[in-house]
């Protein structure tokens, strides 16, 4: 039951009608007998300070931020965590006292997964993205900072690959370029890794994102489209035997992450991914 002294916390995003975040982090919340609760906020982007400024006035505990506020919110927050000031977008805002902080969590939550989900290692790894949007952008700088070897980004917007891969080689001296797609059967070859930052995966009719051929045994093959879970890519990277990585294992940890943040708690990390699960498979 809500009362005077339940903590709030929220998300902020235009629109939030599709989010899985309040069922996850209420059902943690629960898990752990928490008075708290969790609530998503439609805010328009011409509304979207006056909801930051309203973090402190509301007394609102933490705060996730999803799109299209992940990189305007930063101008209304007074400090940031490494990773979010290297990407320059913000998922997670932290209270302390009367200042807020702000923590981006998507790459960190890859990272996770491709250690308790996959069981690899970045350091010293190739990595090919196929895409070079916000979600690359969190985990191209992560994977960077954790040592890959190298990371190339192919985007059919070549020089919006190239401005992203300047940027990650600039801000952390990583092994970074991008390529066209006549260079992608060769960058894939000499990868470990194989990762789709694009949304294609989200629709039945949508093509692969790279050629079924390109995938090898020996790849990871990655999907940051986490509905469905198993997309047409995984579904490829699995007739070519090749191990496979849902894009759910980063929703799920970046919110785990998240929650650590606001409550300095160790998260049931089972619960939330049942909290998750149930919520997609009613979508399907």
């Amino acid at each position: 039951m809500i009362s005077g002294k339940t903590s709030i916390y929220g998300l902020f995003g235009y629109p939030v009608e599709h989010s899985f975040s309040p069922g996850m982090h209420n059902a943690a919340f629960a898990k752990l007998g928490l008075d708290a609760c969790y609530v998503p906020f439609a805010v328009h982007p011409d509304q979207l300070e006056a909801a930051v400024r309203s973090i402190l006035a509301l007394n609102l505990r933490g705060m996730n931020v999803t799109v299209p506020h992940k990189q305007a919110v930063m101008s209304w927050l007074d400090e940031f965590s490494e990773e979010a000031r290297l990407i320059g977008a913000v998922n997670t805002i932290e209270v302390l006292g009367d200042r807020l902080k702000g923590h981006n969590t998507d790459g960190r939550g890859f990272l996770r997964s491709l250690k308790d989900d996959a069981g690899f290692n970045p350091r010293g790894k190739r990595v090919v993205f196929i895409g070079s949007g916000g979600a690359a952008r969190a985990v191209g700088f992560s994977l960077a900072l954790a040592g890959a070897r190298s990371i190339v980004f192919m985007d059919l917007d070549y020089r919006k690959a190239a401005a992203l891969a300047e940027d990650i080689r600039q801000k952390t001296g990583a092994d970074v370029h991008p390529i066209s797609e006549d260079l992608l059967a060769d960058a894939a070859a000499g990868a470990d890794c194989l990762i789709n930052a694009t949304p294609l995966g989200l629709k039945k009719a949508d093509p692969l994102p790279m050629r079924k051929e390109l995938i090898q045994k020996k790849h990871l093959v990655c999907d940051l489209v986490y509905n469905p879970p198993e997309t047409l890519f995984l579904k490829a990277a699995k007739a070519r035997k090749a191990q496979q990585l849902s894009g759910i294992g980063m929703l799920l940890y970046q919110g785990v992450i998240a929650f650590e943040i606001w409550t300095k708690k160790k998260a049931p990390v089972q619960v939330m991914n049942n909290a998750l699960a149930r919520q997609i498979r009613a979508r399907r």
